[in-house]
């Protein structure tokens, strides 16, 4: 085992991640930056991010858990950045997951303090010959079922320098603010993804009850980009928690 393996927390694969991408005022987000980090940009716009996955073979230290190595994540994001030693880190900020299982849940909070919760969750992929259609992903909440679909054309494409995609999908690092008033980072490692450009999209969700009043403006908005992300194999390694 090398030194950088020796600092894997998590291994896994993230498969068929669905991204709608809404534009957001800065001062809506600014509660909810870490300390030493600041908001990260495309073309001067700030965006937030629905993202649903399928999460599988997950293993922590290297051993997979019983009933705990496939499931689905809704997560709600935005992007940041930090000027390190050796440069930019470009990041992701979570202001909410949603998974299915307790026991997930509980270790993101306990080892990162994400704001991790557990919700029944289902998932449908639909294929033609193999090349994907359309991705759908749901969650209860109260009572209420909420879903996010996408339709895609097409084979998937390499990510295009400079475009959007590439923005969204190009943030190497997460950060967390800690219960003390510090930043968690940590690095996710993967390598770049290809893309599919949605065709139609739908997000159907209880934004007040999940997120809070405040991001219901913007998420009833139509996206200001939508896509698929194939994934790949991926590797979180352990946090380092900072002092601004």
């Amino acid at each position: 085992m090398n030194n950088d393996d020796a600092k894997v927390f998590l291994t896994a694969e993230w498969r068929y991640l669905a991204m709608l991408n809404y534009e957001i005022e800065p001062a809506v987000l600014a509660p909810f930056v870490p300390q030493g980090t600041e908001l990260d940009s495309f073309g001067g716009k700030i965006f937030l991010s629905v993202v649903a996955f399928l999460f599988l073979d997950t293993r922590i230290g290297g051993i997979p858990i019983p009933f705990h190595r496939n499931f689905v994540e809704v997560n709600l994001r935005f992007y940041v950045r930090r000027q390190a030693d050796d440069g930019w880190r470009r990041g992701v900020v979570f202001i909410k997951e949603v998974v299915p299982r307790k026991a997930i849940a509980f270790v993101a909070r306990k080892f990162y303090n994400e704001n991790y919760i557990a919700l029944p969750m289902s998932h449908r992929i639909e294929k033609v010959q193999e090349e994907v259609r359309s991705v759908s992903y749901s969650w209860r909440l109260d009572g209420c079922e909420s879903i996010l679909k996408l339709a895609v054309q097409g084979p998937a494409q390499p990510l295009v320098v400079g475009s959007i995609q590439e923005f969204i999908t190009e943030h190497y690092w997460g950060y967390a603010r800690q219960r003390d008033g510090s930043t968690m980072e940590y690095r996710v490692e993967h390598p770049r993804w290809r893309v599919w450009s949605a065709a139609a999209q739908e997000l159907d969700c209880q934004f007040a009850g999940l997120y809070g009043e405040g991001f219901g403006h913007f998420l009833n908005q139509s996206p200001a980009s939508a896509f698929l992300a194939d994934g790949s194999e991926i590797k979180v390694y352990k946090g380092v928690k900072f002092s601004a």
